[in-house]
C-alpha cells in the first residue's frame, strides 16, 4: 500500500457549490493551507466557470462547475455536500468508502428515521447511513466528531438556540419546561432558488414570522436539549425572517432552578467556553446583534437578567452562513482531520 502524505493537502469536492453556502465553502477553504478544492458541483450550472456564477471568485483559480455523475472520484478526499433537503441521501449513500463526508443539508442531523419521515414528509433513504453519522455541533461533539465519516452539519438556528442553552441543562440551572426561543434570520437562509418570500418586495422594510409551531428545526433542537438534560424535552420556538442577507438572533426565555441567578447562568457559559476559539460570552449588559458576528465563525452569547422574578433572556448571534453551515462545516472537516480548528476560518468579522 502507498503511504499516504500526511502533509499533502486534502482533495476537496463541494456538492451544491452553485448556492450561498457553496460561495462560503469556496472562500473560506481558499485560505486553508491544508484544503485543496478538486471538484465543484452545480447540476443547473454545469459547464460554467465559477467566475460566471460567482463574479467575486473571479480572481481564484477553480474548477468550473460540473455535475455530480462526471465527478472522478478517485482523486477526491473529503466531500461537503451542499445540496437541497430530501436529495443527500442517496447521493451519499452510493460516494466511495474511502471519501469523508460533512453534510450542509438535514438528511442526517435527526438520529431518528422516523421523525425524519414525520417532519420532512418522506421515508429516510440511507437509514443504515444515519446509524453511524454524527451531530457535527462543534463545541460538544468534538470527541465523535473526530472520528466519523459522515457528519451531519447542524442548522443554523439549531447552532445559535443550542450553543447556550446545553451548558445550562448540564448544569442544572434552568427548568426544563417553559424555554421559549425566538428568533430572527437574514434571507440567505432560505437558499439561492428564486421564491416568492424571498422576493424584495416580501421581505423588505418588515419582518415575519414562518413555519409557526412547526418548524423543521424544532426536532432538531429538542434533539440535542433533551440529550444535554437527560429526559425528553419541548420547547416553544418560532422563527422570523429579516431584511437583512445575513445573521441569526436568538432570543431565548428560561426559568432558572432556585437560587440560580442570571450571574451564575453567566459564569457557567464562560466556564464551559472559555477556551473555545469561536463561542464568546460578551462582558457583562453587553447584547451581542448581528454585525457583530457578519461573515465570521464567532457565536456570541450573554445572558440577563429578566424583569420577572426566576427568570433568564440569553441572548445569542451567529452568521447563519458560517457558524450557521459553511464556517462550522469547515470547522467539522478540521476537527475530522485534526487539524487546528480555525484553519481557514480565522476571519475577522466586518463591521460596520
Amino acid at each position: 500500500m502507498t503511504a499516504i502524505d500526511p502533509t499533502a493537502p486534502v482533495r476537496i469536492a463541494i456538492l451544491g457549490a452553485s448556492g450561498y453556502t457553496g460561495a462560503e465553502l469556496i472562500r473560506l477553504l481558499l485560505r486553508h493551507p491544508r484544503a485543496r478544492i478538486v471538484a465543484l458541483t452545480g447540476e443547473r450550472a454545469a459547464g460554467k466557470p465559477v467566475a460566471e456564477v460567482f463574479p467575486h471568485l473571479a480572481p481564484y483559480d477553480l474548477p468550473a462547475l460540473t455535475k455530480i455523475a462526471d465527478v472522478d472520484w478517485s482523486g477526491v478526499d473529503f466531500v461537503f455536500c451542499g445540496l437541497p433537503h430530501g436529495t443527500t441521501q442517496e447521493v451519499i449513500a452510493a460516494l466511495p468508502d474511502h471519501v469523508r463526508i460533512c453534510d450542509l443539508s438535514a438528511d442526517f442531523r435527526l438520529f431518528n428515521v422516523d421523525t425524519y419521515a414525520e417532519w420532512y414528509g418522506h421515508a429516510h433513504k440511507a437509514p443504515a447511513l444515519q446509524e453511524s453519522a454524527v451531530y457535527g455541533l462543534c463545541e460538544v461533539m468534538r470527541e465523535g466528531i473526530a472520528g466519523a465519516r459522515l457528519v451531519a452539519n447542524p442548522g443554523c438556528y439549531p447552532t445559535a438556540s443550542q450553543l447556550p442553552l446545553i451548558p445550562l441543562l448540564q448544569a442544572g440551572l434552568i427548568e426544563l419546561e417553559d424555554i421559549i426561543i425566538d428568533a430572527k434570520s437574514g434571507v440567505s437562509g432560505a437558499g439561492r432558488d428564486a421564491k416568492q418570500g424571498s422576493l424584495f418586495g416580501e421581505v423588505a422594510e418588515g419582518i415575519h414570522p414562518y413555519g409557526i409551531a412547526s418548524h423543521r428545526h424544532a426536532p432538531e433542537i429538542e434533539q440535542g436539549l433533551s440529550q444535554a438534560a437527560g429526559k425528553d424535552m419541548l420547547v416553544a420556538f418560532t422563527p422570523h425572517l429579516m431584511p437583512m442577507s445575513r445573521g441569526i438572533l436568538a432570543t431565548t426565555y428560561v426559568r432558572m432552578k432556585p437560587g440560580a441567578t442570571a450571574d451564575d447562568l453567566r459564569d457557567c457559559l464562560r466556564n464551559a467556553y472559555g477556551k473555545e476559539p469561536f463561542v464568546k460570552v460578551l462582558p457583562d449588559g453587553v447584547a451581542p446583534q448581528t454585525r457583530h458576528i457578519r461573515g465570521s465563525n464567532f457565536c456570541l452569547i450573554n445572558v440577563f437578567a429578566d424583569r420577572l422574578p426566576g427568570r433568564a433572556i440569553i441572548i445569542s448571534a451567529i452568521d447563519n452562513l458560517v457558524k450557521g453551515a459553511s464556517g462550522q462545516a469547515v470547522q467539522n472537516f478540521n476537527i475530522m482531520y485534526g487539524f487546528d480548528e480555525t484553519l481557514g476560518l480565522d476571519v475577522v468579522p466586518q463591521f460596520p
